[in-house]
């Protein structure tokens, strides 16, 4: 009995090995191409709340293609960084709009 139930394990285990790795020329398992990330930013226009929830990264076995989430990363400082600095331009204008005539009223 023991002779038996091992060489059928074995005869099993022999079968499965071949149909994972492929006893010939018909493909078990084929090749799949890896996921790449359709950059679903807008090119036209600012990035806004509802781009970066919508937002979805392709999973590789160990976790985000590094390469992608690096692309998405670097887009989003540069807007960002761009926000930033029309704010700033922005507070500027008003501050200088709003102090100019405040101060021609005072000299009056």
């Amino acid at each position: 009995m023991f002779w038996f139930l091992l060489i059928t394990m074995v005869v099993v285990v022999a079968a499965v090995t071949l149909a994972v790795v492929g006893g010939g020329d018909s493909e078990v398992l084929p090749e799949v191409a890896p996921e790449q990330l359709v950059d679903p930013l807008p090119a036209a226009r600012p990035v806004d709340r509802a781009d970066v929830e919508a937002l979805r990264l392709p999973v590789t076995a160990r976790g985000y293609r590094m390469a992608d989430v690096d692309d998405v990363l670097v887009r989003l400082g540069a807007e960002i960084a761009e926000r930033d600095a029309r704010i700033a331009e922005l507070e500027e204008a008003l501050a200088g709009a709003a102090g100019g005539p405040d101060r021609e009223g005072d000299q009056q």
